[in-house]
């Protein structure tokens, strides 16, 4: 009963963050929109660590109930989310005609499959790393082998959405990633943890470019694809996501499991004649 119920509340941060990151993201963007265009790649580089470091801290207010939120023009109380022992890792993937932008925050994992070999745009915050120890340790908090390496012997990941009863040691910091697009980029996999303990980066993008092939292979011109500016699922993509996730079952993950694929391969887009 008590395992149900944490992860009960896990689920209500992370669909939290699901429900706002997206949308305090493109308030942050709409911000400083207006520089882009004169900037150096060193430049755009610092100019998202600093969109998405906004970004990932107002959520992370949100979720405490530190602030308030603007919805409709109206100022709403921002009531605390869930317990405060309570957090999620949040991974983003934002993707344009000329690069792939990453931020992650906790212990999932974002890997690009760029000509047939695995590229991972993120590292896993684990409390064993050498700089996150370092950085843990260095405002007064101690990592300790418990089943593991956990923050305090309690949490296995150093950085997070909520989980305030543990800070300053966990921090909503992300990790962010600009990287030019090449033609032979194939797809990009964001996933939690319950993939990567079973499934290697190696392993994931095999799964997933074969997954893809096979379904355009069996589905043919019978199922056209998305627009690209219409809100639908890729059902390709989400075929290989939905595979992954079952393999990650069938090889024994015990953590929670997220899977999302995004097909990077330029296909043709079928009209639909209706």
């Amino acid at each position: 009963m008590i395992s149900r119920l944490v992860a009960s509340l896990v689920v209500q941060v992370a669909n939290y963050c699901r429900e706002r990151i997206h949308v305090v993201l493109s308030e942050e963007l709409r911000r400083l929109w207006k520089n882009l265009g004169k900037m150096s790649e060193v430049d755009i580089k610092e100019h998202w660590d600093d969109v998405f470091t906004k970004c990932f801290q107002r959520i992370d207010d949100e979720v405490s109930g530190r602030v308030s939120r603007l919805a409709g023009g109206d100022e709403l109380r921002s009531e605390p989310v869930t317990a405060e022992n309570v957090g999620s890792t949040a991974v983003v993937a934002l993707v344009c005609s000329s690069h792939v932008v990453v931020a992650n925050c906790g212990d999932s994992r974002i890997v690009l499959s760029r000509g047939k070999e695995p590229m991972a745009l993120s590292i896993d915050h684990k409390p064993d790393r050498k700089d996150e120890r370092a950085r843990i340790e260095a405002v007064g908090g101690k990592v300790i082998q418990w089943n593991g390496y956990r923050v305090s012997g309690i949490l296995a990941m150093s950085r997070s959405i909520g989980d305030r009863y543990l800070k300053p040691f966990v921090i909503p910091k992300p990790e962010v990633t600009v990287v030019p697009r090449a033609k032979d980029d194939d797809c990009l996999i964001l996933a939690s943890d319950g993939l990567w303990d079973v499934v290697s980066n190696e392993e994931a993008c095999k799964v997933a470019r074969r997954q893809i092939l096979l379904w355009h292979k069996n589905n043919g011109a019978a199922s056209p694809l998305p627009d690209e500016d219409e809100e639908s699922t890729d059902p390709a993509a989400q075929a290989a996501a939905d595979y992954l996730m079952r393999l990650a079952l069938k090889k024994g993950s015990e953590d929670n499991i997220t899977v999302i694929v995004v097909d990077l391969k330029p296909r043709k887009k079928l009209k639909n004649n209706s």
